[in-house]
């Protein structure tokens, strides 16, 4: 990792030390992960609200759907790449360069609110692309690697529930901005400036994130190996990461988790609710990925002493909530098409015909942190260190935004809302049999990882001894 002479030195020292036990240390494993999370606050937050506006906002969706191919294209690449990029700069580096890329982009549209050129949106969107796979590649090796072993779904939930906040607070901006234009079809200037300015501040709060091997757990141990990473170490590492059976069991996975978005967003939110109601929808949708990821972290930390029982109950019960929403989502979804739109756009002040599809966007959200909470819980069980774990979570974000680019563009051309509704519940349900195999195979109990731990230690112990007795003896 590209590690200044203080890093340097800290390389020097044993992987465990004596530090003050306090978690609330700024470089302790909690206090780290919340301030990455104020950062996902700012800026992927405030997109999320931002997207989950509909078509960006605008009364056309056209624009924001190509703006967000661009962006998932780019993001695909530079999700895996982000990794290494993470490994060689660092993550302050790392983060400036991802969270400037967001203020851009919602800059693009507020500069289409007044020209409708969407050139400038489709090349923002390239560039938060990049952005965004150096950012999520930072934010899950920080928040997969850094817990205990036996805390990383709490922390987990702590990291999705700061994060989603920004969408909770970035829903309330178009809906306060936004509550008198009960006729409006696209959101006006203040909401666009108002998502810049948190995008801004958590550009300048990403520079408070300290290097993994400044970060020090309670038990005196590093956030990783120190170690010089390079380019062409990182290239090889990447791309044995496309051999490595665990991480094909994640595909399916990782191509669902995004993939939704453009269903949801534009063909429920968008389509069914006025401008005002879509940002009053978007505060529950993100106030249910709190609720969802606090739960599944629970569950998956708690509920049984052996953390392969624990991540195949949470499994389980992701399974039972996706097959019920999309469910739901079906019975609805049966009520209208594109070629029959429903005649008036709901308000949240039309009582009983609100209150359906308010719980089902409502249950949407809970299902995405659910789903995507219990996949980082697993991927965070398959190693500790912060290095592995990078290259890890660049995979995951890389073929969720694979999947993500072209989720957008089938929705540009127009494919029936019910055929999208099938694939996003199909690709869901067929990850379920393959996580199962994933846990029961990769993930070890906490008891194992201590014994190899202690066998590696030994381990070392014996061939420093043995150099030691080679050095003497010549």
């Amino acid at each position: 990792m590209g590690l200044g002479e203080e890093d340097a030195e800290a390389g020097k020292l044993s992987p465990t030390i004596p530090v003050k036990r306090s978690i609330f240390r700024y470089n302790s494993p909690l206090v780290q992960v919340v301030l990455i999370g104020f950062v996902c606050f700012c800026c992927p937050g405030m997109f999320n609200a931002l997207s989950g506006m509909g078509g960006g906002g605008q009364v056309d969706p056209t624009a924001a759907n190509n703006a967000n191919t661009a962006l998932y294209t780019t993001f695909a690449v530079f999700g895996v790449l982000g990794g290494g990029i993470y490994n060689i700069l660092g993550p302050q580096l790392t983060l400036l360069g991802g969270c400037s890329t967001y203020v851009l982009y919602a800059g693009s549209f507020l500069y289409y609110n007044h020209y409708h050129h969407q050139a400038f949106a489709i090349v923002a969107g390239a560039f938060l692309g990049v952005g965004a796979g150096l950012l999520w590649a930072s934010q899950g090796a920080i928040m997969t690697s850094y817990p205990p072993q036996n805390r990383k779904g709490i922390y987990i939930a702590l990291f999705w529930s700061i994060f989603n906040m920004g969408g909770v607070i970035g829903g309330l901006i178009p809906f306060v901005m936004n509550y008198h234009r009960t006729e409006a079809v696209s959101v006006n200037d203040g909401t666009y400036i108002g998502f810049m300015v948190f995008m801004s501040i958590g550009t300048l709060l990403s520079l408070s994130i300290l290097h993994p091997s400044r970060v020090v757990r309670s038990d005196g141990s590093r956030c990783t190996n120190i170690k010089y990473s390079s380019v062409s170490v990182e290239a090889a590492e990447i791309l044995k990461l496309f051999l490595d059976w665990r991480m094909l069991l994640l595909v399916p996975a990782s191509w669902a988790s995004n993939f939704f978005y453009s269903y949801q967003f534009n063909n429920v939110n968008a389509v069914l609710f006025n401008v005002r109601t879509r940002g009053l929808n978007n505060i529950f949708y993100w106030a249910a990925q709190m609720l969802g990821s606090i739960f599944i972290g629970y569950i998956m930390d708690f509920s049984f002493k052996s953390r392969k029982s624990r991540g195949l109950l949470g499994l389980v019960i992701v399974a039972v909530f996706g097959t019920a929403i999309w469910g739901g989502g079906l019975a609805k979804q049966l009520d209208y098409h594109r070629l029959n739109l429903p005649a008036k756009k709901l308000d949240f002040k039309d009582g009983a015909d609100f209150a359906g599809p308010f719980v089902l966007y409502f249950s949407y959200g809970l299902l995405d942190a659910m789903f995507q909470s219990m996949v980082y819980w697993v991927i965070g069980a398959l190693a500790d260190d912060s290095e592995v774990l990078s290259r890890y979570n660049g995979f995951y974000k890389g073929v969720q935004s694979a999947g993500a680019a072209i989720a957008w563009q089938i929705d540009t051309h127009k494919v029936p809302f019910l055929n999208e509704l099938v694939t996003n519940w199909a690709l869901m349900t067929v990850s379920y049999p393959l996580l199962a195999l994933l846990i029961i195979r990769a993930v070890k109990d906490e008891n194992e990882v201590d014994e190899e731990k202690t066998n590696k230690v030994e381990q070392s112990v014996v061939v420093s001894n043995d150099n030691t007795s080679v050095n003497t003896s010549t």
